[in-house]
């Protein structure tokens, strides 16, 4: 929990406070006082009676009541200052920046429990241990630099690392993104990156909150709170960006069905973060570069005029813009042919608009406004602007600048010559701008923020499936891979459409259900988890004697208990399958079958529950997607019904928690229909 002391304590104790300027005691309490804390501040040291000029408490029995306490002293020392302050000093906030806790030892995580004990007993809120501190308006409870001057237009930062922290806020200064208040969670004992989105969610203010915030994440420990929270401040009109490390693995976990080897964690996180609509991104510059992109307005449409001085830049720009589902549109016409009038001769304004190296800063205005009033199908653009140094561009700065506070559309500034009119730049990001330094940075940027989906709606509508029988069915099944007459049960009572299919033990049972199936049928093992591998599939067999010498064969395969015949189907194979990731939740995937699934990986996830907007998406979003809509003269699939299947799934998944993995491989997809021909659960209780 968050508690007032913890944001505006009206007093703050030090506990190991010192004149050493090198130690995180010494250095927090400097960083307080010169960021200009108002409240009552205090140290505890045990060899001192005053501390940079501060009051200084030998024993901190002796000091009086306190709101907040900042410690830094040896890990071991820690829980019995902690229960003297909570106990008998009222102390409802607290930050540790010791280390040798739960990150270093058992003893540690012991001294950690002990801790964490005694603060939510006393109902008070507790940042770290093993972190460096918090930023607010109000104190700059933190021992490292850099220290921002906090603007609440800015962007609230959260991090799992103390160290990035630093780093991130080293990247973004420099390029004028501003902060709001920055939290260092470091172990995360009682509050993590979870806990501070949730209070931002739950006491969000419009009028004065940051509508943008960073997560720098090592680890979810709770990805349903985070989804819940960030999915929320996402509606309520923030933008969320997060850098999720720790994602790659070795290989992908042993699995005995396609989507137990396509699931991973990290793919988890992807599904968490486009379900809440977080713009997910892969390192300190990206995170830096979206953020600052978070800072304009936003972009409403994929056409993008570049604006530019500098041929290569610009060429640039466009091919990762192109490349990443934006456009650099043509600029043609009569108001085309106006605007490269009032331009020098040599001056192109297809788009990229190039108005050369001898450019001016008028030139420059005049381009802007044409771009902004007269050719309607440009949602946006770049003005790339540098210099070799031959002389100033504060005129050309200041014209940006006017332009970018009065045009219509959003002006993104890639400022290249960050060293040569370094004192240019300077003074345009005092004006209160961030600038891009780099131009394919911003594109990836602009790309990846456009494609990212909004905040699913908190509630979605749900099939009606007949829930009380799934219960039924799960209470009868052992666990492990199920058989087919309760997998059949599961399907119907989700209402997910699949092939008629009869299952016989002995060869004259299997010929007489394969006649009143129709023939020609398949044939399929019941028992062994991969079927093709061990010959335990027969396509095409055409008569009751072919059914009774297939049947003979196949039994004789290793752990077959029966077989199971279905009619011949024909249609575009699809896959569908679930998987369920530790506390995430279940995972549906949706893709192609056969090669598209088992070697191209083509594959989209979501989390449940899925609405169909989102089964939507997912479909529309398979670099296969032209082949389920029909290409060469070829007939599609029938969309609609691939949609509902995995609406329903999602579904199913929710009334059968206990199913782990689920494969639906293939499904044959037609115009008319798509039907589920085989499928496999596992059931853990």
């Amino acid at each position: 929990m968050i508690t007032k002391q913890l944001l505006n304590p009206e007093s703050i104790v030090v506990i190991g406070g010192s004149d050493n300027l090198e130690k995180p005691g010494g250095k927090i309490l400097k960083n307080l006082m010169d960021g200009g804390y108002k409240g009552d501040l205090y140290v505890s040291n045990p060899k001192s009676d005053e501390v940079q000029g501060i009051r200084s408490y030998r024993d901190p029995r002796e000091l009086p009541g306190v709101d907040m306490a900042i410690i830094a002293i040896a890990a071991k020392y820690t829980p019995d200052v902690v229960k003297l302050l909570t106990e008998e000093k009222g102390t409802k906030a607290f930050i540790i920046l010791s280390a040798g806790f739960s990150e270093e030892s058992e003893e540690g995580a012991r001294l950690e429990e002990q801790v964490v004990e005694q603060v939510n007993k006393a109902g008070a809120s507790l940042i770290g241990p093993n972190c460096v501190g918090i930023l607010t308006p109000t104190h700059h409870s933190i021992f490292t630099k850099p220290i921002p001057e906090l603007d609440p237009k800015g962007v609230d930062f959260i991090s799992g690392s103390g160290a990035t922290a630093c780093f991130i806020m080293e990247a973004g200064i420099p390029k004028g993104l501003k902060f709001a208040n920055v939290f260092s969670v470091g172990n995360s004992a009682q509050m993590g990156v979870e806990e501070i989105v949730k209070y931002m969610d739950e006491s969000f203010d419009p009028e004065r909150d940051s509508r943008v915030k960073l997560l720098y994440i090592e680890n979810i420990a709770k990805p349903q709170m985070l989804l819940k929270h960030a999915s929320s401040l996402i509606r309520k009109g923030c933008r969320i960006a997060a850098v999720k490390a720790g994602g790659s693995e070795a290989g992908s976990r042993a699995a005995s069905s396609h989507t137990g080897a396509l699931a991973s964690s990290d793919e988890a996180v992807s599904a968490l973060f486009r379900k809440a609509g977080i713009v997910r991104c892969y390192g300190r510059e990206d995170l830096v570069s979206v953020a600052s992109v978070f800072m304009y307005p936003e972009l409403t449409g994929k056409n993008m005029a570049i604006i530019t001085h500098a041929g290569g830049p610009a060429v640039m720009l466009t091919d990762v813009l192109s490349n990443n589902g934006l456009e650099v549109p043509p600029i043609e016409g009569p108001e085309a042919e106006a605007l490269k009038e009032e331009l020098f001769p040599g001056s192109s304004v297809a788009n990229p608009i190039d108005f050369l190296a001898t450019g001016t800063a008028e030139q420059l205005g005049t381009i802007i406004d044409y771009v902004d009033t007269k050719f309607d199908h440009i949602d946006a653009m770049v003005v790339i602007f540098g210099t070799p140094g031959l002389f100033e561009i504060y005129d050309v700065y200041n014209v940006l600048d006017d332009k970018m506070k009065s045009a219509s559309k959003p002006i993104y500034p890639v400022l290249p010559s960050v060293l040569t009119a370094k004192n240019e730049v300077d003074d345009f990001m005092k004006k209160g701008h961030s600038f891009f330094p780099d131009e394919v940075s911003l594109g990836t940027s602009l790309a990846r923020v456009y494609h990212t989906p909004g905040a699913e709606p908190a509630e979605i509508e749900k099939p009606d499936i007949n829930r009380n029988r799934i219960r039924e069915i799960i209470g009868e099944c052992r666990e492990g891979y199920i058989d087919p007459e309760h997998i059949q049960g599961l399907l119907d009572a989700a209402g997910i459409r699949r092939a008629g299919e009869k299952v016989a033990t002995e060869s004259k049972e299997a010929a007489a259900k394969a006649a009143e199936l129709g023939f020609p049928v398949v044939m399929k093992v019941v028992g062994p988890v991969h079927k093709s591998d061990v010959g335990g599939v027969v396509l095409d067999v055409q008569d009751e004697k072919q059914v009774e010498e297939e049947f003979e064969r196949m039994m004789k395969i290793t752990d077959t208990t029966g077989v199971l015949m279905q009619p011949m189907l024909s249609g575009q194979e699809l896959f569908l399958g679930a998987n369920k990731e530790d506390d995430f939740g279940h995972m549906v995937f949706c893709g192609l079958g056969g090669i598209f699934v088992e070697v191209l990986k083509d594959v989209k996830t979501a989390l449940i529950p899925v609405s169909k907007n989102e089964a939507s998406t997912m479909i529309r979003n398979l670099q296969s997607y032209k082949m389920i809509k029909g290409t060469r003269g070829q007939q599609g699939i029938n969309e609609e019904q691939f949609v509902e299947m995995i609406w329903r799934l999602s579904a199913l998944l929710e009334g059968a928690p206990e199913i782990t993995e689920l494969d639906l491989n293939p499904l044959l997809g037609t115009a008319e229909k798509v039907v589920a021909v085989d499928a496999r659960i596992n059931v853990e209780k």
